[in-house]
């Protein structure tokens, strides 16, 4: 097996396409709201975005691995494991695993110190905040994704939503758009419902060892009707964007990608087990996926009628 194909599964890769609508889509909306656009800075925005990303799951992993809870999953019957599995079955020692993990942050201060002297001092208020979640979402001794209070839901919108998006466009232009709020809460809660999703397939081992998230909190029903809540605020979100001119109206064909999750919501109202749990966390990215990727396609329709 080659170096890159295990990077790509022991810092599962396959997630890290949510970061990089997120800033796909800040970067069009300078391009189409202001005529503004650097394909140099835009590089730079996307590898500091995506390595950050893929910083928060491998120190979540290392750290879930050191408190025992991914351990526990893997054992475990009962659950499914989220994690890589790089360290759960000894592909890459410890050490390893931490100086890759590292190592994505430190190329991540490396893009945003370069981008702070391009664009100035936003770069470094919403790239300090979302490291500093991305940290100490399970580092001690904050570890605030242990303590089941919404913290961690919280968190997701902000860094997977509102901080890459409005951080695209503010190295473009140099300053703020309220639209931008509105923009990047679709994927923001999007990706705060697949992240909430992975939660069902260990919440017992999760509690077991004392990972306190809203799933261990609320248990498994109580979880699952907010689940569906996130879904509809998600949606809503979209309608919201329309309104307040973030998309054009034709945006609302974004919501025909959530038709199928909301066919599987439907169908584990009287059938939930761990197999109808995971279709539901794959079913939730691909909805999250095809939402991003349908939002920037009306971004370019957008600019293209514009310029016609």
């Amino acid at each position: 097996m080659s170096k890159w194909i295990e990077f790509t599964q022991a810092s599962r890769l396959h997630f890290v396409p949510l970061m990089i609508i997120c800033v796909v889509q800040g970067a069009l909306a300078a391009w189409i709201w202001n005529n503004q656009f650097s394909i140099i800075i835009f590089l730079l925005t996307l590898i500091g975005s995506s390595a950050i990303h893929i910083f928060s799951m491998m120190i979540n992993d290392l750290w879930d691995y050191r408190s025992g809870v991914d351990v526990a999953a893997y054992q475990s019957e009962e659950s499914i494991s989220t994690d890589s599995g790089y360290l759960t079955t000894g592909k890459w020692s410890e050490q390893t695993f931490a100086r890759v993990t590292w190592s994505m942050l430190a190329i991540t201060i490396i893009c945003a110190v370069t981008l702070y002297f391009l664009s100035g001092w936003g770069v470094l208020l919403l790239g300090g905040i979302g490291g500093l979640l991305a940290l100490f979402y399970v580092v001690p001794p904050v570890k605030y994704g242990y303590i089941g209070k919404g913290s961690s839901e919280l968190a997701h919108v902000l860094c997977f939503g509102v901080f890459p998006v409005m951080g695209a466009y503010y190295v473009q232009t140099g300053h703020f758009d309220i639209r931008l709020f509105f923009l990047s809460l679709p994927m923001g809660l999007l990706t705060t419902l697949t992240f909430f999703n992975h939660h069902f397939l260990h919440w017992k081992t999760d509690k077991q060892v004392g990972k306190r998230t809203l799933v261990v909190v609320w248990g498994e029903r109580k979880s699952f009707r907010f689940s569906i809540v996130l879904l509809c605020l998600a949606l809503f979100s979209i309608l919201i964007c329309v309104l307040v001119g973030g998309l054009p109206i034709y945006g609302i064909l974004a919501l025909l990608t959530a038709i199928p999750l909301c066919r599987m919501y439907q169908h584990m109202k009287n059938k939930r087990n761990l197999q109808t749990h995971q279709q539901l966390l794959w079913l939730s990215l691909r909805t999250s996926l095809q939402c991003g990727t349908v939002m920037i396609l009306v971004l370019l329709v957008g600019r293209w009628i514009w310029i016609i």
